[in-house]
């Protein structure tokens, strides 16, 4: 962990594109982290999946030969890379667990290669060319937070940043940075109507984490055109981007292009900013047992005088 007199630390975050070769998308990977690690990051986040292209696009039993088991082959050589570059680094991996059971999962690996551990994907999404649900089981784990050399970080994956619960349990254990590996991107059939409302929600909802927990929120998304199957594909979007404790964004990476965005994160200002907006302290705990449910329209029906 960093001392009190040394808060300051480097976020490296590593967009990209990827092809339909793994081996090529794990050597540029790695030819990246090595950059960033020369910039001076000290924690390294990937993409989503960043092995291979976002094959969630269709629902092909085929895919399921791109999963491996963790540890396995790809954490083997990641531990190297954290160690040899002493870097923290993050990355999310297509998990095979047991036969029929898949996970979307990042692997956290300390700055000595240790593999901290993992966090499988809480949510999975099912929309039009994002059929997660054939592919991923939900995480089991819970949310959770990693001691690392340089900061206690927590991690949640892509359609995890939509919910607020999910960022505030994770928050809550202890986090003062909340990492998002991301794979999100317009319809180009949408893009023209939608496509700037679409992207502001994105980037709104990870600001609004920032602010009601008081940290730090990292962002990293994949760029390039993906087609799977001739269908129309995701232009994703890039633009990954860090975000500081009141929610104002330090840094953002290309809409277009592959980027190495190393930033500078002073990691006194989460307590700072708990002490002025003490979201954590004046939350009523004791009210909050209806976030258990669905929808609250029996206890609607039930309270309501008509």
């Amino acid at each position: 962990m960093s001392s009190k007199r040394n808060n300051i630390i480097k976020i490296g975050l590593i967009q990209n594109k990827c092809s339909q070769n793994p081996s090529e998308n794990f050597a540029k990977t790695a030819n990246y982290i090595q950059k960033a690690a020369q910039l001076g990051a000290n924690i390294v986040c990937l993409q989503e999946l960043f092995q291979t292209v976002y094959f969630c696009q269709s629902e092909d039993h085929n895919f399921f030969s791109l999963a491996e088991p963790i540890p396995g082959p790809t954490t083997e050589q990641l531990a190297r890379i954290s160690k040899d570059n002493n870097i923290v680094l993050i990355a999310s991996l297509f998990e095979y667990r047991a036969p029929g059971i898949y996970h979307n999962t990042a692997a956290v690996f300390d700055n000595n290669g240790f593999l901290l551990g993992i966090y499988r994907k809480m949510h999975i999404p099912d929309d039009p060319l994002y059929y997660e649900k054939f592919y991923f089981t939900p995480g089991d784990l819970g949310f959770r937070s990693f001691i690392t050399r340089f900061a206690k970080i927590g991690i949640l994956i892509c359609w995890d940043q939509w919910f607020p619960e999910a960022a505030r349990l994770t928050a809550l254990t202890g986090a003062q940075i909340l990492f998002y590996p991301t794979a999100i991107g317009w319809h180009p059939s949408e893009k023209q109507q939608y496509g700037v409302r679409q992207h502001a929600a994105w980037e709104t909802i990870q600001r609004a984490h920032a602010i009601a927990n008081g940290c730090f929120v990292v962002a990293v998304n994949r760029v390039g055109h993906e087609k799977i199957n001739n269908n129309e594909g995701i232009e994703f979007w890039g633009q990954s981007f860090v975000v500081d404790t009141s929610g104002q964004i330090l840094a953002k990476a290309s809409a277009t292009e592959e980027e190495v965005l190393v930033v500078p994160v002073d990691l006194s200002e989460v307590e700072k900013q708990r002490q002025h907006w003490p979201f954590f302290r004046d939350r009523r705990i004791d009210a909050y047992q209806m976030l258990t449910k669905y929808y609250l329209d029996d206890n609607i029906n039930n309270n309501t005088k008509i």
